[in-house]
């Protein structure tokens, strides 16, 4: 026996690949499924141009072409959205092509067999010329003018108009589409799968209405290639048959005038099908109905103007000379008809009135009912970080308006997040019309943090301290840190840097307040769940020693309690490691978050002094007095270890103190230098709550926490006096 894998062994010696039978297979079922049929369709159009057709095809063709267009004329009419109905150019095209190609091979069936008399060139042909002349030529010629002026002068030229328009309406009312769909995912009204689903139907709609453009030329083309055909077949057919047959010319001109007419009813008839379908669909307007519904919706909801209109009809049906029966029958039918509607709606209305008395008396039992449905999905989850915004600063948040805020946000959480070591929340950002047009609003857990107002159009020229001229502009303060700044123009950029200004755009200057203000709350951030996080990072890198941590030595709210007292004085906690060994090593003598921070603190007390002083080996710091640390310390120990929020100070020696450390500090920032508050360990928590009221910028260091390479360099002295 022989075997082969990817093919089949058909006789001696032949084999057949398997990937060619199944191609060959997807071929043939491509087929039957239609995807040879346009190109059948093209080549059978070549066809008829090229080659005699017999009268027999020809009557099935022109049959085939009536009843597409009456298809195509019923699709357009039921299709509920002009989106629904959007292969439609393409099919007006290949119908238009098709007609043409039957005008061609018609026209030459006339010509060459028309003297044989008018079923020469097939029976329906001869039907239609017979019906429409009906005996005189003449009349059916002008018949057939009229009709031919009707879908060219009023059908195909509204149609063509009403596409430009719609196509240049359309395309100009996407860039607000898209804005608009921006505006709903930001605010979060959809979802991401929704809003690519909005932008599709955006986009297919810009090009239907484009292609209706170009399809409505084809239209008007095909009605002044249609009376163009009407000449030739007539003048050029009365000329073979008197010419070439040795006809009359009153037998030639009948003959070819009823094959003519006929061939161009045949083909004309389906023209103004399709014509008026192209209007029918570039004239609707997008709602989820059919034309029927919204003719009925909207021409028959009011009975009035059909009762006035039975009045008119009437009231001229009295007219003496007037013919009575159809205005009456008429008058009295559109009068019925008013009463009928007007009856229907009174009997709606009553409906309604007795549904709604029927909820208010069953109110307490759907009041008990929903309360019993409601569950904790209608309980809306407050947002960590949330950024509101005015109307006019939607452009910011809006990519496609080339907005780069969400950029820069993004920038700013990533940032931070490797500065403070672990994951910052994603800002929600919406609109918010409350707001003035230019505000904007940053809000923690659902609670209004700052606002301030920016100028999308304009860019911001802060002054860092020293400028060497005033600028024109909207006098404005910094919003992150105070400073004095000054809205400016774009053309002013060059001249404000040359002043010294610093000149930012309104992205940058709403991404540094976020930064300052997730900065200085980094510590109501961090939850359960991000250390968690933070626990499974140790897991990795120390797996002994975050097993051993959590929940051996010491619970997880505790862990949580530890680095949250970090991040509140601005400690990062990305060094985690070092961070649970600290802890690890304290949490065998006491359980007090206190003792754990002070333990971090000195473990981490290189990171700590390079974050403020940098490289530099002096480290100018600020001291007590010896006396009053003394006093501290003593009224420490008489409120009990570890009770920091004992300590008691009078109020004329706090305040001393306070107004000590704003003038040192002050005296540390004229030098450029930064404030630091050195002070014994037992009391530096405490001591930290405290100057920090007075000086937010301060760094209260404690002895332990100053690094064997560092010189400390005493630079004032603060104490009672």
């Amino acid at each position: 026996m022989r075997f082969r894998v990817n093919s089949l062994f058909l006789s001696d010696g032949v084999y057949v690949d398997r990937t060619q039978l199944i191609n060959f297979g997807n071929g043939l079922a491509g087929a039957g499924r239609g995807n040879l049929g346009v190109p059948l369709l093209l080549l059978v159009m070549m066809g008829m141009m090229m080659l005699s057709v017999p009268p027999f095809l020809l009557d099935l063709l022109f049959t085939f072409n009536i009843a597409l267009s009456i298809v195509v004329l019923l699709v357009s009419v039921y299709a509920l959205r002009p989106l629904d109905f959007a292969v439609f150019p393409t099919i007006l095209l290949v119908a238009t092509l098709m007609r043409l190609a039957l005008n061609v091979a018609s026209t030459r069936v006339v010509l060459i067999n028309g003297h044989e008399g008018g079923s020469a060139a097939g029976h329906v042909i001869e039907a239609f010329g017979n019906v429409v002349i009906g005996g005189n030529y003449v009349v059916g010629i002008v018949v057939f003018a009229i009709l031919m002026i009707i879908n060219f002068v009023v059908v195909t030229k509204g149609a063509g108009r009403i596409s430009e328009v719609s196509a240049r309406f359309t395309l100009d009312a996407m860039p607000g589409k898209q804005m608009a769909i921006d505006a709903d995912l930001n605010a979060g009204l959809i979802d991401q799968t929704e809003a690519k689903l909005r932008r599709v139907e955006v986009a297919s709609e810009a090009d239907f209405y484009g292609s209706m453009d170009g399809a409505s030329k084809f239209v008007r083309g095909d009605a002044i290639a249609g009376l163009l055909i009407l000449f030739i077949n007539l003048i050029g057919g009365v000329g073979i048959g008197m010419v070439q047959h040795g006809m009359s010319f009153s037998d030639a001109g009948q003959v070819y005038a009823l094959l003519t007419i006929g061939d161009g009813l045949v083909a004309q008839i389906p023209s103004l099908l399709l014509s008026t379908a192209a209007a029918i669909m570039v004239t609707r307007v997008t709602s989820s109905e059919d034309m029927g519904q919204q003719i009925n919706r909207q021409m028959f909801a009011s009975p009035k103007a059909l009762a006035v209109s039975a009045g008119i009809m009437i009231a001229m049906g009295l007219v003496p000379g007037m013919p009575h029966m159809s205005f009456l029958g008429l008058g009295g039918a559109a009068a019925g008809a008013a009463y009928w509607i007007w009856h229907r709606q009174r009997q709606v209305k009553q409906l309604a009135e007795q549904d709604v008395q029927k909820q208010q008396e069953m109110l307490p039992a759907q009041r008990t009912a929903e309360t019993k449905e409601l569950g904790w999905d209608d309980v809306t989850a407050v947002d960590m970080v949330g950024l509101e915004v005015g109307y006019r600063l939607i452009p910011l948040v809006d990519r496609n308006q080339g907005g780069q805020l969400l950029a820069r946000i993004k920038g700013v959480r990533k940032k931070l997040s490797q500065d403070l070591g672990f994951l910052m929340p994603s800002v929600h950002i919406r609109d918010n019309l409350d707001l003035l047009p230019n505000a904007y609003r940053l809000t923690l857990m659902g609670v209004s943090l700052a606002e301030a107002e920016v100028y999308p159009d304009r860019e911001l020229a802060i002054n860092p301290g020293q400028v060497f001229g005033p600028l024109n502009g909207i006098a404005a303060k910094d919003p992150a840190f105070g400073l004095e700044a000054v809205w400016i123009e774009a053309s002013q950029r060059d001249q404000a840097q040359s002043l010294g200004y610093t000149v930012v755009d309104a992205s940058t200057v709403v991404a540094t307040h976020l930064n300052q203000i997730l900065h200085k709350h980094a510590h109501e951030l961090l939850g359960h769940e991000e250390v968690q996080q933070l626990l499974q990072l140790l897991a990795k890198s120390s797996p002994k020693l975050a097993e051993e941590l959590v929940p051996g030595m010491i619970s997880l709210s505790t862990l949580l309690k530890v680095l949250q007292a970090l991040l509140q004085e601005q400690v990062p906690v990305r060094d985690i490691r070092t961070i649970a060994e600290a802890i690890a090593n304290v949490a065998a003598k006491s359980q007090d978050p206190a003792a754990m921070v002070a333990a971090v603190r000195v473990a981490l007390s290189r990171a700590i002094v390079q974050n403020v002083v940098g490289l530099e080996p002096q480290l100018p710091v600020i001291t007590l007095e010896p006396r009053l640390e003394q006093i501290l310390l003593n009224s420490l120990q008489k409120a009990g270890q570890g009770s920091e929020d004992g300590i008691l100070l009078e109020p004329g020696m706090a305040e001393k103190l306070q107004r000590s450390l704003v003038e040192a500090a002050q005296r540390q920032e004229m030098l450029g230098k930064p404030a630091i508050l050195l002070v014994a360990g037992p009391v530096r928590a405490m001591l930290s709550r405290f100057a920090r009221l007075a000086v937010p910028n301060i760094h209260v260091l404690a002895y332990q926490e100053i690094p064997d390479n560092k010189q400390v360099t005493i630079v004032s002295t603060v104490g009672q006096n």
